[in-house]
């Protein structure tokens, strides 16, 4: 049981998470705690039970979570963790921050985030998955990151801690990252406002932005260098490998690969986590089967399957 005394925040016991996910699936939270501020965070990391898992969670963007729900206490930022400040070259932002905002209010500012325009989620999320496009990644620009460490100790880190990587980092277990300071280079903020409205229509016309989705799929074949560029500038993707595999549109149940764009599942109606999953496993072992090639998961898949 988790001591409520002197939590400040909101705490609620099984809250369905499939409100809160892109694709509007999933079974419910043991608890869900929204933190009033970084104190609370930390007396509530600093109280709960070493048998309780911790799983931080962003927007929802880039996350299934299975139909029996997650055994965890998840944790949401909001309010008090999404600010953004620009000094010179140097933008600090909260994990909750959405990409976008900071994209753009760094490009008011003359400087350079730009990739981050197009990527759906929150800063938190970048920071983990060393989310990138264009041919930038996060941790090209990424200076320092502050946590709360899951016994409520506030720490900062640099980059070279976290062992960013293609789609990867390795924050501590259990840790809750509240802010990252990053330093891009000097741009026009025009040019770049302007840039980032290009961006933004080559992606509406390839993706399907309208559709509920969680992102890309699967990485990039080529992503496994260890500049993490490869996905950027090699031929093989992993939409050309899924088509050739005779994958695009391929259905199971409510889930469907989408005909816009084969390397985004989307929940086509009605579709529970185990059809998505599924659906995805379909798309590895057909691909295997044509190609010799073994897609990896780029969505993150957490909790237990529904009970038969």
């Amino acid at each position: 049981m988790i001591d409520r005394d002197g939590i400040r925040g909101k705490l609620t016991q099984g809250r369905a998470l499939s409100e809160l996910t892109w694709l509007r699936v999933g079974g419910p939270a043991d608890w869900f705690f929204q933190p009033a501020d970084l104190e609370d965070l930390q007396e509530f990391l600093r109280r709960l039970p070493d048998d309780i898992a911790v799983f931080p969670m962003g927007v929802g963007s880039n996350l299934i979570v299975r139909d029996g729900g997650l055994r965890a206490v998840v944790i949401r930022l909001g309010r008090g963790f999404n600010g953004i400040e620009v000094e010179g070259r140097t933008v600090t932002a909260g994990a909750a921050a959405l990409d976008a905002h900071v994209a753009r209010k760094a490009a008011d500012a003359g400087v350079d985030l730009t990739f981050l325009r197009t990527i759906p989620g929150s800063i938190g999320g970048a920071v983990r998955m060393n989310a990138g496009c264009y041919g930038t990644y996060t941790a090209d620009v990424l200076r320092l990151v502050t946590l709360v460490t899951r016994d409520g100790a506030l720490r900062q880190l640099e980059p070279e801690e976290l062992n960013l990587r293609y789609r990867q980092s390795d924050l501590p277990e259990g840790a809750v990252l509240v802010e990252a300071v990053f330093e891009g280079p000097q741009g026009d903020p025009e040019a770049l406002h302007a840039r980032m409205e290009e961006q933004l229509a080559k992606r509406d016309a390839t993706q399907p932005t309208k559709e509920r989705s969680a992102g890309s799929t699967f990485r990039n074949p080529a992503g496994f260098s260890s500049t993490g560029r490869a996905d950027d500038v090699h031929d093989l993707k992993a939409w050309k490998v899924i088509d050739e595999a005779g994958m695009r549109g391929a259905r199971r149940g409510g889930a469907q690969m989408s005909e816009k764009h084969s390397n985004f599942l989307i929940n086509a109606g009605g579709a529970t986590a185990a059809d998505l999953e599924r659906l995805g496993e379909d798309v590895r072992k057909k691909v295997y089967e044509t190609s010799g090639i073994t897609l990896e998961w780029e969505i993150m898949r957490v909790g237990d399957p529904r009970e038969e």
